[in-house]
């Protein structure tokens, strides 16, 4: 399968790269912290949303802002050794122009580019919780990394592992491509995906002139 596209935009975690250990170490021991029990913690959908969003879920309104910080401060000082490549993403990445591609992550820029950096990606752009006002599964932040990087949202490839992020993807106008990594596909392609592969080692990609085609293994 083929796609001609103008941008592709990348969710981080679950889609680049995996600290899902990290990450339910780290929200486990905050929800202690806070008091949370296991049901209330296990009713809350924590992958593709922002901290804030997930807090507001679970904490009164006035504790919100303390308990982003915490668990800011949790993860950041958990990147080192929590953080791994997932298949076919640095393949993938050194194929495209820097201008063409993004990560649109829901963590915030500290965390982002902190788990960004340990394995070794630096990408030009990358749209964090702080940069928006509503998360996914909104379309926002997918609308305004296409706004950045100046191309028509309908030109542009969400890849994303969670429901939420496919939903705002889709809502955007973008084509939209789920991974298994986290999800079963059953999640993930009720009219949210276009496509479903197991990761980004089924794709490639070609810089071609004034966009890239995309490359998508049966």
């Amino acid at each position: 399968m083929k796609i001609h596209a103008d941008a592709l935009l990348f969710d981080n975690d679950g889609t680049l790269v995996s600290s899902l250990e990290s990450v339910y170490r780290c929200w486990s021991r905050w929800a202690q912290e806070y008091g949370i029990t296991a049901e209330e913690f296990a009713a809350v959908e924590l992958h593709g949303r922002p901290a804030a969003e997930i807090a507001a879920d679970l904490l009164p309104p006035e504790k919100i802002a303390e308990a982003v910080a915490r668990i800011e401060e949790l993860e950041v000082s958990d990147v080192a050794g929590g953080v791994v490549l997932l298949p076919g993403t640095r393949e993938l990445l050194e194929s495209l122009p820097a201008d063409r591609w993004a990560v649109v992550t829901s963590a915030t820029r500290a965390l982002g580019e902190a788990r960004l950096a340990e394995v070794g990606l630096r990408p030009g752009l990358v749209i964090a919780a702080d940069d928006i006002t509503r998360g996914k599964p909104d379309p926002e932040p997918f609308l305004l990394a296409a706004d950045k990087l100046g191309v028509d949202p309908a030109r542009c490839v969400v890849f994303e592992d969670a429901p939420a992020g496919l939903q705002a993807g889709r809502a955007a106008g973008m084509k939209t491509v789920a991974l298994t990594t986290t999800h079963q596909a059953s999640e993930l392609s009720a009219g949210l995906a276009d496509v479903v592969v197991k990761d980004l080692s089924a794709v490639s990609a070609q810089a071609t002139e004034g966009g890239v085609e995309i490359v998508i293994a049966d």
